[in-house]
């Protein structure tokens, strides 16, 4: 998906999100004179990684064209308790009419950004990279996955469209790796990669005749885990080692320390806890 596509799908997004909030229209702001203007300025109200700026400004022009927003700060920007993000000016009205949906925007991509930020330097020194999953809020995902790397982590597939995963139930479907494997060749283009999912070591060892390009090690323990990483090193064709299921914060190091290329991180994007920011009106 190109920027164009990703900016056209964030748009309609504003859209939904406001038109959910607005409805017919917002009977508070309704009390303030249409010509008085404002002045109002997003808070870190704690430690986090910023990310959403142009969400956050998409949300206000389409409000009202004529707010003005100007940031201090930019994505991915570390940024402590206090500190001013950006200041928004225009007709009173149209910021507190966009407030809340703003602040939706940014607190969600915020905390994505901060527990990737997290991840990430829970890794440092490693050769492995945390990356994210499909596990994202329907409709969220080009706004998630920015977010993820904001935090300084990685993207996995966007979707379906753009890689080759053979996860356990296309292996089941298909009567076993191999044949599964042979089928994803038949259809996949050659620029395409295609994982496969394995739930044990013999598994891995079709995997890798099947020469697979990437592995997908779903919920294995440290010591499998580090089995499966000197497996690889000793076949033909060794492949891109990822280790999922049920990672953490606490565990993502000893999971770097067994040698695997990637491991994936669902959690980044579905458990994920808001930041704290406000938009605080200023006379």
């Amino acid at each position: 998906m190109g920027r164009d596509t990703h900016r056209m799908s964030t748009s309609a997004l504003v859209e939904l999100a406001l038109a959910e909030d607005i409805g017919p229209g917002d009977l508070t702001s309704a009390l303030i004179p249409a010509d008085h203007q404002g002045r109002a300025v997003l808070l870190a109200k704690t430690s986090l990684v910023f990310s959403g700026s142009e969400v956050f400004e998409m949300v206000f022009s389409q409000v009202d064209p004529s707010v003005q927003v100007r940031f201090h700060h930019s994505d991915g920007a570390s940024l402590e308790p206090g500190t001013e993000v950006a200041e928004v000016t225009g007709p009173t009205r149209s910021l507190l009419i966009g407030e809340r949906t703003a602040l939706n925007f940014v607190q969600r991509l915020s905390g994505v950004a901060t527990m990737a930020r997290a991840a990430s330097s829970a890794v440092s020194g490693s050769r492995a990279r945390v990356v994210d999953t499909r596990k994202t809020t329907p409709g969220f995902r080009v706004l998630e996955k920015a977010a993820v790397v904001h935090g300084g982590a990685a993207n996995h597939r966007f979707g379906l469209f753009d890689g080759v995963m053979v996860k356990d139930n296309h292996v089941d479907a298909m009567g076993g790796i191999g044949p599964a494997v042979a089928a994803a060749r038949r259809v996949a283009h050659h620029l395409v990669k295609i994982e496969v999912e394995v739930r044990s070591l013999a598994e891995l060892d079709a995997a890798l005749e099947a020469r697979a390009d990437v592995v997908l090690l779903d919920n294995m323990d440290d010591a499998t885990l580090r089995a499966a990483v000197e497996k690889n090193r000793g076949a033909e064709r060794p492949a891109v080692l990822e280790a999922s299921g049920g990672v953490t914060l606490e565990r993502l190091p000893d999971l770097a320390d067994t040698g695997v290329d990637l491991i994936s991180m669902g959690a980044l994007t579905h458990s994920a806890p808001a930041a704290d920011l406000s938009l605080k009106y200023r006379s």
